[in-house]
């Protein structure tokens, strides 16, 4: 009886790529919450794919999933090994440039979350989402903050859905949540259907 309390939960969902800031000077909050996104996906035997940094959210994420006994994979280009110091612990792939880190990331993952970041975390996003929008792929997509840090972000969609620049099914791309379990549940329970 007490193996089967012990087992880890299982998914539908076999990878997930995360995007998130790779700074150290950011609130502790953030870290917290990369840390909590790192232990839910190893509880649930889902694959981190991330950038590959030992550094910021990143590195919080990738050293609890792996604590956590996690399957880690991190994609790193070779100009960013000194600032973002790759992970040396988990599986990682060094690539010349950053166009092949966002598509062997895409190409490894089943569905993304979108943690608090900034410019280059945005542009990932974003990018993901403008191929979702071309018919490019159906992979869900769930931005994941406590303190609505994303809020800003999905109220701009809001503006854009309402100018007619994008249909209101672009919606479905994506959720906002405030915990780890509801993020990847909600990517779970998510198939993209966007109208071109």
């Amino acid at each position: 009886m007490d193996d089967i309390k012990t087992q880890p939960k299982t998914s539908s969902i076999g990878s997930i790529c995360v995007y998130c800031g790779a700074s150290d000077s950011v609130n502790a909050i953030y870290i917290r919450l990369a840390e909590a996104l790192g232990r839910e996906l190893a509880g649930r035997s889902i694959r981190l794919v991330y950038g590959g940094g030992g550094v910021g959210l990143m590195g919080a994420c990738a050293r609890s999933a792996n604590d956590a006994g996690g399957e880690v994979l991190g994609i790193m280009p070779r100009f960013l090994l000194a600032k973002e110091r790759v992970f040396t612990d988990v599986e990682h792939r060094i690539v010349e440039d950053m166009h092949t880190r966002k598509m062997m990331m895409f190409e490894e993952a089943d569905a993304f979350i979108v943690l608090p970041g900034g410019i280059g975390t945005l542009e990932e996003a974003v990018e993901i989402l403008s191929w979702a929008r071309l018919g490019l792929h159906a992979k869900p997509m769930a931005f994941l903050d406590e303190d609505g840090f994303w809020q800003p972000f999905f109220e701009l969609i809001e503006r854009i859905i309402a100018g007619g620049f994008i249909p209101e099914t672009f919606r479905d791309a994506l959720v906002h949540s405030t915990t780890p379990q509801d993020a990847i549940t909600a990517l779970e329970d998510r198939r993209v259907v966007i109208d071109l």
